[in-house]
Formats: C-alpha cells, structure tokens, sequence
C-alpha cells in the first residue's frame, strides 16, 4: 500500500530556529530520505516553495477567484511531502515518527493513497 506523508511546519516558527539547527534538521532529513530509498519504500520526495509562493483558486459566482497564499489559514504550512510503499499503516507511521522537523514541532499526516479511483492518465 502506499502512504502520503504531508509534512507541515509554521514557517514563521523555521526561520526563527537558529541557522546551525536548520541545517542539521536538513542534514538529518536527507539521511531519513536516503533510508527510504535503501529500503525500497520511497517513492517521491517533494519539498516545496514558502506558502508566499502559493496561489488558490476558488469558484465565486461562478467565476473562479485566484488569491495570494495557501488554501486554508493555519499556523502551519505544507512544506513537503513524501509517497511510501508499506507494507502496513505501522510500518508507514514507524517511517514517518522517524521525520527530522518533527523534533522542533513539525507536525505530520500519514495518510493511505485510495488507488481505486484514478483520475489521471493509464499507468
């Protein structure tokens, strides 16, 4: 089964936390990454840009709207995200407890990928 694994932190709260922290955070969060691939369970790692980046768009009256930011307010932004292979929702959580940002108050999501209603294109 896969597993998505939405990694989200309050940016405001990361670029408070000193350089030398952040970089080890980084550091380690790339060794988590390259355990996966050893492991055979990665499949996609993607970090993204600062929510200042982010555009949302919304149908008002019938038009669609497109707005500065995130999707939601919240006090924490999707910064990344990573799809496993696992073979059960345990090994996806033991995978995801290990994720670095969660040690200086990341928060994470597992969540199982629903396969069974492809949208996109025959793979």
């Amino acid at each position: 089964m896969r597993y998505l694994i939405l990694c989200c932190f309050n940016e405001d709260r990361w670029n408070g936390i000193a350089e030398s922290e952040r970089a080890e955070i980084m550091r380690d969060y790339a060794a988590w990454v390259e355990g996966t691939v050893a492991s055979g369970q990665h499949r996609a790692t993607v970090k993204l840009q600062p929510v200042a980046a982010a555009k949302t768009i919304r149908m008002r009256s019938g038009k669609t709207v497109v707005t500065d930011g995130p999707f939601a307010e919240t006090k924490e932004q999707l910064g990344g995200y990573h799809v496993l292979e696992c073979e059960s929702l345990e090994q996806a959580l033991a995978a995801a407890r290990q994720i670095p940002p969660l040690r200086a108050g990341g928060t994470v999501e597992v969540r199982p990928l629903d396969t069974s209603a492809s949208v996109g294109p025959a793979r």
